[in-house]
């Protein structure tokens, strides 16, 4: 059984629940909660407000251009459904939500190296905020970096820790431009993470140069 100790915040939670999040970080966040009975539960609680709130609103008209633009979007290519999650996990790595991006399960990504034996696969999402799945090698350490916005990482297998703590499986990691840290895979198992950003890293030396080439 997962124990998971690091949860979404309460914005998180109110932006999913909303539909105001970029379809990355619906991605990352319907994946934890498919792992994570705590989240599931706030999100859930958070659907019911929004829901008894809908029903104090009084009816309003609208117009037939307004109703032909939502059709207009739902029809476009550019319009991204927010992923929603499933109670019960049925893959041992990747769940539900994720396995619809990767197109079955991580023996179908196609890795790209990036150095040091760390591996990437940049998944297709709308350009709000990019999604990519990480593998670390156990005992390998990734560039010590800041923010220039948000990086969440979610764990599907193994661990890493940083000065913010140690994160298993279903644990997500929050970070913001007041966060600069190093993170290390543990030693015991390569780590495969799920992470999302919306802002270029704050690198440094070596690893900024390539910054461009591997869209971080």
């Amino acid at each position: 059984m997962t124990t998971i100790t690091h949860h979404l915040t309460d914005d998180l939670i109110f932006g999913y629940s909303a539909g105001t999040l970029p379809e990355a970080v619906n991605l990352i966040i319907a994946t934890h909660v498919s792992l994570c009975d705590e989240c599931r539960a706030a999100i859930d609680a958070q659907d019911a407000v929004g829901g008894a709130l809908l029903e104090t609103v009084g009816d309003a008209p609208v117009s037939d251009a307004f109703l032909d633009g939502a059709l207009a979007l739902i029809r476009s290519d550019g319009y991204a459904p927010t992923p929603r999650p499933i109670a019960v996990v049925q893959d041992p790595v990747a769940p539900a939500p994720l396995r619809d991006y990767i197109g079955g399960s991580l023996e179908d990504v196609k890795w790209r190296p990036v150095g040091m034996g760390v591996k990437q696969a940049i998944l297709n999402t709308s350009r709000e905020a990019t999604a990519r799945l990480l593998y670390i090698p156990a005992g390998t350490a990734m560039p010590d970096h800041g923010h220039r916005g948000l990086e969440l990482t979610l764990v599907l297998k193994g661990a890493f820790q940083d000065d913010e703590g140690y994160f298993a499986r279903g644990d997500i990691e929050i970070a913001d431009e007041d966060l600069h840290h190093t993170p290390v895979a543990d030693i015991s198992e390569d780590c495969i993470c799920l992470a999302v950003t919306d802002a270029p890293l704050r690198l440094k030396g070596l690893a900024r140069l390539a910054q461009p080439f591997l869209r971080i």
